[in-house]
């Protein structure tokens, strides 16, 4: 059985839960990256996650992993292999990360700004969109 990591109380409500689980700089762009990308090897998520150190990226992986949204594989190789991947209660994330990345580039666009990696937005919109229409 999995360790859970310790909660100060039970969340006032459902809203502080969700924030609970997906806080942290770092744990929605991981996601993202997992769901545009596939499984990704640590040093893959390090290079893709400009400005994040390495302890941090270890950190968000393993809160990520205690609360059942992604999974580590260690191959027993020389030099350790260790991939990320996605479980299917991570999957049921999608349409909300997916959806706040739609969002975002929304947001920058009102204003003039891009981002610093130009992202296909139509594929974007249509996976979106695309997952959306199938549930």
């Amino acid at each position: 059985m999995k360790k859970l990591r310790n909660y100060d109380g039970a969340p006032g409500c459902s809203m502080e839960a969700a924030l609970h689980i997906l806080g942290g700089k770092w744990k929605g762009v991981i996601l993202y990256h997992l769901f545009k990308d596939g499984t990704m090897r640590f040093s893959e998520l390090f290079r893709t996650l400009k400005g994040v150190n390495q302890r941090l990226l270890t950190k968000q992986l393993r809160e990520l992993e205690e609360d059942g949204l992604i999974s580590r594989t260690v191959f027993p190789v020389v030099p350790p292999r260790v991939e990320y991947a996605l479980t299917e209660e991570g999957k049921t994330l999608y349409e909300l990360i997916m959806g706040l990345s739609v969002w975002g580039r929304e947001w920058l666009e009102r204003r003039g700004m891009r981002t610093a990696e130009d992202e296909d937005f139509t594929e974007l919109m249509a996976d979106t969109e695309r997952s959306s229409s199938e549930t």
